[in-house]
């Protein structure tokens, strides 16, 4: 199968067959494409060439396209479509993506559109995902999957795993539950199928079978399925009992926003944005961190100030200010996007205390290698050991608390909370600048005998 690949000859062809309103031609150019390319293709028209595709194809696939718009082409879309419409595009979806649409919905016509729902069942489902926090396994999961009693017969378990198979869209799992509804655990297709008719549920299931509760962060639900190569797993409430599910595909976005999110946070980028959002919204996102650079880069300046009596004897010093800066700064970034990274998978054990050692150690080792060369590059470029010396001894002395604060910085704001994610960004950056160019000149001052 060829991938699909986005022209813009095919969206001249597509705009022109909306303009002279080829329905036919339409439908056969779009008939073969999956729902996520037809989706690309949406989000390169304008909102009434948007609309008129969606009317236009049926709602069987039209549903599954517009959970792969953007944002706000969506919006602009379903805000064109009728109450009725929209009902009938969020019943043929899975609750939790019916739920997510819903949810963008103004709030003077969600009742409305869910009135609208034909299948009071599934409308009851969306309603009761929509309780959720939208950053809890509760807002993530979908009601529907395949459960059994576990005093059924294999019998009986097969009859009524047909008739619940017809809503679900993919079948991962089938859990047991008891007459609560509490989840007991797992049914292995193999066991179910060569087991005898007559046998219980209750002798053949799987009692152990990994869950979370409703209120779980999505963070943590992905490090679950992620640790354990689960496609789906199931979702309990607050006295065990078995209320939906999450697949890997919701999880899968989740990693997606959490790298993005994590991305713009080290670019500097307070905000979620997205390259198309207005010049204002691009402004409020990235100034808060200009200005944080502004006033570092302030500071450093009246630190040097404080020097000058150093520089006018000694201008070689300014030379390597940058230099030290910008190691500071490398420095301190290597740290934390090492320490980041393994809060987010997990990785980090044992104490505070020991991950800083090792990176201190680290930092000194680096830091004594770098000082090497820079002190031979020094002496023979300007020949004089002693100020070489101690430009060299400054590096050592910057990089290894540079390594310090890179290390400290996303361990702390993890202990109190805060995406460590900060800490990559200029946050960072800039702190370990002021300092490196402290240190830089404190040192060199003693060691020249200022």
């Amino acid at each position: 199968m060829t991938p699909f690949k986005l022209t813009e000859a095919l969206i001249t062809e597509i705009e022109a067959l909306i303009e002279n309103q080829k329905d036919q031609e339409l439908q056969v150019l779009l008939e073969d494409l999956h729902f996520a390319d037809v989706a690309e293709i949406i989000n390169e028209l304008n909102e009434d060439e948007a609309t008129y595709l969606i009317k236009l194809l049926d709602s069987d696939k039209t549903s599954d396209i517009l959970t792969e718009l953007d944002e706000d082409v969506r919006e602009a879309i379903l805000s064109n479509l009728s109450t009725k419409e929209i009902a009938e595009e969020l019943e043929e979806l899975d609750t939790d993506d019916a739920a997510d649409i819903i949810a963008e919905l103004p709030k003077e016509i969600i009742q409305e559109v869910i009135s609208e729902i034909g299948d009071r069942e599934h409308a009851k489902d969306i309603v009761e995902l929509l309780r959720y926090d939208e950053n809890s396994a509760g807002g993530l999961m979908a009601k529907e999957l395949v459960k059994v009693k576990e005093d059924w017969d294999v019998l009986k378990c097969v009859k009524e795993m047909r008739l619940q198979a017809e809503n679900v869209t993919r079948v991962h799992s089938i859990y047991v539950v008891d007459k609560e509804e509490k989840l007991k655990g797992r049914l292995s297709l193999k066991d179910l199928l060569t087991t005898a008719t007559k046998t219980q549920i209750a002798d053949i299931y799987i009692p152990k079978v990994d869950s979370v509760s409703v209120h779980e962060k999505p963070e943590e639900v992905a490090k679950i399925m992620s640790k354990y190569d689960l496609e789906a797993i199931p979702v309990i409430d607050e006295i065990g009992r078995l209320v939906g599910r999450i697949t890997i595909d919701d999880i899968v976005d989740v990693i997606k926003e959490e790298a993005d999110k994590d991305y713009q946070l080290a670019a500097g980028i307070s905000q979620d944005v997205e390259a198309d959002d207005s010049i204002w919204d691009l402004t409020r996102a990235r100034l808060p961190w200009l200005i944080l650079g502004l006033f570092g880069g302030a500071g450093a300046a009246m630190i040097m100030g404080g020097f000058e009596e150093m520089f006018r004897e000694y201008t070689v010093l300014f030379l390597f200010t940058p230099l030290i800066a910008a190691m500071a700064g490398n420095v301190g970034v290597q740290s934390s996007a090492i320490i980041v990274q393994g809060l987010a998978n997990d990785d980090i054990k044992g104490s505070i205390g020991n991950r800083l050692v090792k990176e201190m150690l680290l930092a000194l080792l680096n830091g004594l290698i770098l000082a090497l060369i820079l002190l031979l590059f020094t002496w023979v470029w300007k020949g004089n050991f002693l100020t070489a010396m101690a430009i060299s001894i400054s590096l050592i002395a910057v990089i290894v608390v540079a390594g310090f604060i890179g290390t400290f910085v996303p361990l702390f704001l993890d202990k109190r909370g805060i995406d460590p994610a900060i800490a990559t960004g200029p946050f960072i950056t800039t702190s370990n600048d002021i300092f490196g160019i402290l240190i830089y000149f404190f040192i060199a001052k003693m060691v020249l005998g200022i």
